[in-house]
């Protein structure tokens, strides 16, 4: 079975003054097949939070570039991104006035299989069609409080500290880093990497239900557009990256099994 990728990076300001999102998907110079797609919501004041994020970025390109699948493991690389990138974060503090801090969703896919890594409220979704496959774990106040029993999904949405994260890099202590992955993969498999910019304003159900019917820059249109209608006018900075995942050959034999069936059963209700 070839899986043909259909990917999209899609951004929005909202009604911030500054960008200070980041995100991209790159393919390997020498590992044909192979790619990574990075995300890094920047916090820290003016400009600070942009340089925050954009180190993400930078390691994430450098890392991947320098990877080496016989001798590396995927969760080597990926540690390898967070980690560093927190370190560099950490050490701008000492060359500029800023207190630069960002999360991190990194995502490595090569063939047959995805791995990733995030740290802080930056989600990494996993649809199979519509339905929810896995979806990682904020490092924030209210998501743990979740996790507790002690807060439920509704409640999040109002909490007064439901922006205050746990775990980010450029932090005193060392970030926290989840992994997750996913082999065998197959037809209708999507994955979304996103700020909370986006998610905040969706359910599950309605993610699923975008990405399993339009294409990847359609449903990033989609999602922008409600993401700022229903954000405005204090919306945060939208960042997404959408990759899916369609067997051509597969959808082409159905489809043409459906016509044929159709055009069946219009010559028998013509006879």
């Amino acid at each position: 079975m070839a899986l043909k990728l259909d990917s999209c990076v899609a951004q929005h300001i909202g009604d911030r003054k500054e960008q200070q999102d980041r995100a991209a998907v790159f393919p390997h110079s020498r590992h044909k097949g192979m790619l990574m797609a990075a995300l890094a919501d920047g916090m820290g004041g003016h400009s600070g939070g942009a340089m925050a994020a954009e180190q993400v970025m930078l390691k994430a390109r450098e890392n991947f570039e320098s990877y080496a699948p016989k001798a590396e493991t995927p969760e080597d690389l990926l540690r390898s991104v967070v980690e560093e990138s927190h370190v560099v974060i950490k050490l701008t503090r000492f060359t500029s006035e800023q207190d630069p801090h960002s999360t991190a969703c990194v995502l490595l896919m090569q063939a047959g299989r995805v791995d990733w890594a995030h740290c802080g409220d930056s989600r990494i979704y996993h649809f199979r069609n519509d339905k929810l496959v896995s979806c990682s774990k904020d490092h924030s106040l209210v998501g743990e409080l979740i996790r507790q029993g002690r807060l439920d999904e509704e409640g999040a949405k109002t909490h007064p500290q439901r922006n205050l994260l746990l775990h980010c890099l450029g932090a005193q202590k060392e970030p926290r880093i989840d992994y997750g992955g996913a082999s065998e993969l197959a037809d209708g498999d999507s994955f979304m990497i996103c700020s909370d910019g986006l998610w905040a304003y969706f359910s599950d159900e309605e993610i699923g239900g975008v990405l399993s019917v339009y294409s990847a820059r359609e449903a990033a249109e989609i999602f922008i557009k409600r993401a700022r209608e229903r954000g405005r006018p204090t919306g945060d900075n939208v960042s997404l990256i959408i990759i899916k995942l369609v067997d051509v050959e597969a959808r082409q034999k159905a489809d043409k099994e459906r016509l044929d069936a159709a055009r069946r059963k219009l010559g028998k209700m013509t006879v």
